[in-house]
């Protein structure tokens, strides 16, 4: 029987944090696998034959507005400052995303556009963000229709294709994670910090598990070694419900699939991320010399098509929370604090989404609570 002071399932940011705090904060030996033959979960990135840094798993934008977690990641990476500008592909022509004051000219004419501004501005104020089922609900007529337009051409057929259900279907929360702005500014976040690090999110990574007091074996699962490993702690970032073999049932998740293809052109789109609501399969599309600015006369795009998760077959990317599932989490939660030295965390451990900074907040968290000795 193998032992380990601490083992770490998942060697993703959630994983890496929790194992470098551990590490250089109490000195204790850390065992960190992962079933995947990398670091950096779903942040991994590396460098395609023609020079390209591609984000195997879809585009990843660090933001914060947290200067504490900002200087502490800045520890194991130098950052190439990114905002990110996305584009929608909606009625044959290219139109900017997140939804705001420049969308409503692309979309309207000039004096309708004039019209909506003036009321958005009155009841909304400049700088607002908007749901868009709020939208749709307010009195006045022509920021409802603005409101159900936006709905029908950006929100409904996406989220469809995303979630693999009607959108009345899907809960609020995620219709709310992408309001109308009532705003010039195009840019898709507004964090103080926005940025992607320099050389890549896996250099980073390897950074952070760049220790001697740290182990990192890859191409091993819990499964395999859950009967022949003892720990006094185990950090456990993958599916809870599937730790318990789902003894209460599955919890759903959705996951994607990505077609990474080189172009023969230098570019192929207008900005980092086209989004694609009502056409084609796919719900965007990235092109990824524009992360780190990098210069070639080809260029390198991910298509992402949304689908349903298939244990063992594909990754589960995105929880479905909704009551029932909540309910059903909150079962194996129970039984989770039930064992002594076991934590489980991140967007699967914890069955949440998670953006990198809250996954890094959750992990550092974490750590302050078993340092203080109160978990």
């Amino acid at each position: 029987m193998h032992k380990v002071k601490n083992l770490v399932v998942g060697a993703g940011l959630s994983g890496a944090v929790l194992a470098e705090r551990i590490a250089t904060q109490l000195k204790e030996e850390v065992l960190v696998i992962d079933r995947r033959a990398h670091v950096a979960g779903n942040v991994y990135d590396f460098k395609h034959a023609c020079g390209i840094t591609v984000q195997r798993y879809g585009p990843h934008i660090f933001r914060t507005d947290n200067k504490q977690i900002w200087d502490y990641l800045s520890t194991f990476t130098a950052w190439h400052k990114f905002c990110l500008h996305v584009s929608a592909w909606v009625d044959g022509r290219y139109i900017v995303l997140p939804f705001n004051l420049h969308t409503l000219y692309q979309v309207f004419a000039a004096d309708k556009a004039a019209q909506l501004e003036k009321k958005l501005l009155a009841v909304f104020g400049l700088g607002a963000k908007v749901p868009v089922l709020q939208m749709q609900s307010n009195p006045d007529e022509d920021l409802r229709l603005l409101g159900q337009y936006v709905y029908e051409k950006i929100f409904a057929n996406y989220t469809r294709k995303q979630w693999g259900k009607p959108a009345q279907e899907v809960d609020p929360a995620v219709l709310a994670r992408v309001p109308v702005h009532i705003s010039r500014d195009d840019g898709y976040f507004q964090e103080a910090y926005q940025a992607i690090p320099a050389r890549g999110y896996t250099h980073m990574v390897e950074n952070m598990l760049r220790h001697p007091l740290i182990t990192v074996q890859l191409n091993t699962s819990f499964e395999q070694i859950k009967n022949n490993i003892a720990y006094e702690r185990l950090f456990y970032t993958g599916p809870i419900d599937a730790f318990f073999d789902c003894r209460f049932g599955p919890l759903p998740y959705r996951s994607l699939r990505f077609e990474i293809e080189q172009k023969n052109t230098e570019y192929f789109q207008p900005t980092a991320v086209v989004n694609y609501p009502n056409d084609f399969a796919f719900t965007r599309v990235c092109e990824h010399k524009y992360f780190l600015d990098e210069k070639a006369p080809v260029t390198v795009v991910s298509f992402e098509y949304p689908q349903a998760f298939k244990p063992g077959e594909n990754e589960p990317y995105y929880p479905i929370n909704n009551p029932q599932t909540d309910a059903l989490y909150q079962q194996y939660a129970k039984e989770a604090a039930q064992l002594p030295g076991v934590y489980f965390y991140g967007r699967l451990g914890g069955y949440k989404y998670y953006s990198m900074e809250q996954a890094v907040a959750a992990a550092l968290d974490l750590f302050e609570k078993i340092k203080s000795g109160k978990k």
